[in-house]
């Protein structure tokens, strides 16, 4: 294998890197944000275990959420290591 095929790509990956950051970030903002006050009226129609669900969303279902993001961004970033041939270190 050439020297060049070898090489990572480097921009490439750091490209994906901050677009995967970016949008995982945003889905944690609008799931607490919206889901815990803006739109925590409607949600209150519902109930999850005796609670409305919009409070059950601002106390407890962002911080499950988050978690669940957080496994995801340690399954795709071993995906673009992959792709980008990274070693993780």
């Amino acid at each position: 294998m050439s020297e060049s095929a070898a090489k990572t790509d480097a921009k490439g990956y750091w490209s994906a890197t901050l677009r995967l950051t970016a949008t995982l970030l945003f889905i944690w903002f609008a799931c607490s944000y919206g889901a815990g006050i803006v739109f925590r009226d409607f949600l209150d129609q519902f109930s999850i275990g005796g609670a409305p669900l919009g409070f059950w969303f601002a106390q407890q279902g962002a911080i499950y959420f988050f978690v669940a993001l957080v496994f995801y961004y340690c399954w795709a970033m071993k995906r673009l290591e992959k792709k980008y041939r990274v070693e993780a270190q």
